[in-house]
């Protein structure tokens, strides 16, 4: 692979100052790309009104649990292609881009598909208020529609990340995202549109973020170039990605699932409820992708370090991403309790929903950095090959415990608070026992003397 500007040696030199080189433009893509969603609540919460706030915010986590599993197959490409790369195979590394690509379009559509037909069906299951259903309903049709320009930035994103770039993601995302914002103005205010012109400025903007990630894959100089006329599937590509990537995406498909429950606790709190949890959720997002874009550091890291045989640099990487994700959950998600109340005041107007979204926040973002440190052990097991052992793990101490708690210590103790102190105990349980299996891996290769 040529040398470029772009990319970062993930196998020599500083491990702390790389992974913030690396993580760093990953952060400021993730928040822009939260921006999207963001603006769409402050647009229809300013100009429109607090229940299209609730259409809007009430469907996240219904369209992640939708989308997880295919987003989970862009982790086995990323991990895949650092693998190829670190290990010098650039030939596996071209068929895993064009499979991947491929790939992406199909399930976008498959997506689009099931989310246009069951919108509706699935809201409905999710006991979404009448007052909410229908704009919610019209925002998850055009939001699907626009699926499989989404799948196609992320998996393309995902193979720029596995060789270093997160730097020209930013820079695409910073205009698509600011023409995400006039969009969602120019529907609104102009068009006069509700949440259906919010829906449709996320996905053109979007359009033009994929456009961008493409053409920089079709241009490139090295290994990853995406020639359009090469694509295809590759059978045994195609078996190492969903190796990695299904138990990647059933592992986000068992968080949503857990999310979609406590979204439908929720929901029983009535519309003000929706839209407090709503808008405090969002505010989350920005935390929670700070603390995540040190996942996928710690994941393309590992991969590639572990596909060069540097045993001793993914122990590293994850030591170090350790503690990067806690002083980042930490400062942020309590910055966030702080001033929580002009940053719920973006978003709703309400006096009744505002302190439905304060109890969120006390309860979620003060202890934060436990997920993002979950999150972290996980990305470095991804990296080194172990996929199921993390699905596994967190089907037991996110999905099946907060099932038990829901129906057990928060149903004889009914209120919002009880019902999101179920996060942060899911998030510490779940830590210890994967940092746990880590722990015995390094133990292993230590013993083998693959570590020195």
């Amino acid at each position: 692979m040529k040398d470029s500007s772009y990319t970062i040696d993930m196998c020599t030199g500083s491990l702390p100052k790389k992974m913030l080189r690396f993580a760093v433009p990953l952060i400021l893509s993730s928040l822009l790309q939260l921006l999207f969603n963001a603006v769409d609540l402050m647009v229809v919460g300013q100009f429109v009104d607090d229940s299209a706030v609730g259409a809007v915010g009430s469907t996240g986590s219904l369209v992640s649990l939708v989308t997880n599993l295919f987003i989970g197959l862009s982790v086995g490409t990323n991990v895949l292609v650092a693998r190829y790369v670190g290990s010098g195979r650039d030939k596996d590394a071209s068929e895993t881009v064009h499979t991947s690509i491929l790939l992406s379009i199909l399930s976008g559509i498959l997506l689009s598909v099931i989310g246009i037909l069951f919108a509706r069906p699935m809201l409905v299951l999710m006991g979404s208020p009448a007052d909410v259903l229908e704009q919610a309903t019209l925002y998850l049709r055009i939001y699907f529609f626009g699926m499989p320009i989404m799948m196609l930035y992320n998996f393309g994103s995902a193979i720029l990340r596995a060789i270093g770039d997160t730097r020209r993601p930013l820079y695409y995302l910073t205009v698509a995202g600011i023409l995400n914002v006039l969009l969602n103005l120019f529907f609104v205010l102009v068009l006069h549109r509700g949440v259906d012109g919010v829906a449709w400025g996320t996905v053109l903007s979007q359009l033009v973020a994929a456009a961008l990630i493409i053409r920089n894959l079709i241009l490139a100089n090295h290994s990853c170039r995406l020639i359009p006329s090469s694509l295809k599937i590759s059978g045994d590509k195609l078996a190492s990605i969903a190796r990695i990537g299904i138990p990647a995406g059933l592992q986000g498909c068992i968080f949503s699932a857990s999310n979609v429950l406590i979204q439908s606790s929720v929901n029983s709190f009535g519309s003000e409820a929706i839209s407090g949890s709503a808008a405090a959720a969002n505010l989350e997002g920005f935390v929670y992708v700070s603390m995540n874009a040190f996942h996928h550091t710690v994941l393309s890291f590992s991969g590639q370090n572990y596909g060069a045989g540097k045993y001793d640099r993914v122990r590293k990487s994850l030591l170090w991403g350790l503690f990067y994700v806690t002083l980042a959950g930490g400062i942020l998600g309590n910055l966030v309790v702080l001033f929580r109340r002009p940053l719920l005041g973006l978003y709703i107007k309400g006096p009744e929903a505002i302190a439905f979204g304060f109890q969120r926040i006390w309860m979620i973002n003060t202890l934060y950095f436990l997920c993002g440190t979950m999150d972290v052990v996980v990305g470095a097991l991804r990296g080194i090959g172990y996929s199921l052992i993390p699905m596994f793990v967190s089907l037991a101490g996110v999905c099946g415990f907060r099932v038990i708690w829901i129906f057990t210590y928060f149903r004889a103790h009914r209120s919002l608070p009880v019902l999101f102190a179920s996060y942060p105990i899911s998030w510490t349980a779940t830590f210890l026992i994967q940092l746990s299996v880590f722990v015995y891996w390094s133990y292993k290769k230590k013993r083998a003397g693959a570590l020195r």
